[in-house]
């Protein structure tokens, strides 16, 4: 299956049956780095419990209209984020920048291809089954949770685990269920990590010990909601709203400075003198 065919096959959302269910949520989990090169996004980050506690019926909800950012991310590492006001918060610099010899031959990390430009194993819904070694990576703000949120691999490993040793799953998952979020499909499960659970930041995870309720945007993959259920750290997580998808952003989003570079989506008027 091709990476074209892969990536539209499993945006149609095939019918899967309840035996499978987990491993769709798994294998979405993966896909994000195959599924969308551009996304426009508003973003919430509840770092403790102070927040009000919400039900699942409420989840979907804007949880903090005050403390929300508007973002727009453009991979592999463009990122502009804008409070509610319209202030801008922060902007990549530098990302035409090349990268010297030095740099190149110090490690091999240097090497690694974006995933965009490598091929994984699909599944027959056309989601990532095993991802291949690749230079992974999102832009980050504020904390680790905003780069998880955008891939939220941690969920799932890299690859499915021995079927002898299902104890070495990221996370438990509880039933799942098909929701929606903010007029997108998700999938929706109560999740425990497990000893095996490895947040890219430890300090900011997906999953808090305990219960959490995860929500996964079925189109791109990306993690749009996490809340710990548990009484200590009830309500802490995150809270994401997909605006657009693979929009074109120019460079002039992302750069301290303007390089005045022209709109191709927009028509371009000639003014003509007339001699006298």
């Amino acid at each position: 299956m091709s990476t074209w065919d892969a990536r539209r096959q499993g945006e149609a959302g095939q019918r899967n049956k309840p035996a499978d269910m987990a491993m769709t949520f798994r294998n979405l989990c993966r896909s994000s780095p195959w599924k969308w090169q551009s996304l426009r996004f508003e973003y919430v980050d509840r770092p403790s419990a102070d927040l009000p506690n919400r039900d699942s019926s409420t989840d979907a909800e804007n949880p903090d209209p005050d403390n929300t950012v508007q973002a727009w991310l453009r991979r592999p590492g463009a990122l502009r984020l804008e409070s509610a006001a319209g202030v801008v918060l922060h902007s990549t610099t530098g990302i035409n920048d090349s990268k010297d010899g030095f740099y190149v031959s110090s490690t091999r990390k240097s090497w690694l291809l974006p995933p965009q430009l490598v091929t994984p194993v699909y599944d027959d819904g056309g989601l990532v089954r095993r991802r291949p070694e690749a230079a992974y990576g999102e832009p980050c703000f504020g904390n680790g949770r905003f780069a998880a949120a955008l891939d939220p691999v941690e969920l799932a490993g890299n690859s499915p685990v021995p079927i002898e040793f299902p104890d070495t799953n990221a996370v438990d998952l509880g039933p799942i269920l098909s929701v929606d979020h903010q007029g997108r499909p998700a999938l929706e499960a109560v999740v425990i990590p497990n000893a095996a659970y490895r947040p890219s930041d430890p300090g900011a995870p997906l999953c808090r010990p305990g219960r959490n309720l995860i929500r996964i945007d079925v189109g791109t993959g990306v993690c749009v909601s996490s809340r710990s259920l548990e009484n200590e750290s009830r309500g802490s997580g995150h809270w994401l709203r997909i605006l657009a998808v693979d929009d074109y952003m120019l460079d002039d989003l992302f750069v301290a400075e303007s390089m005045n570079l022209t709109d191709v989506r927009r028509h371009i008027t000639w003014d003509i003198s007339r001699g006298v």
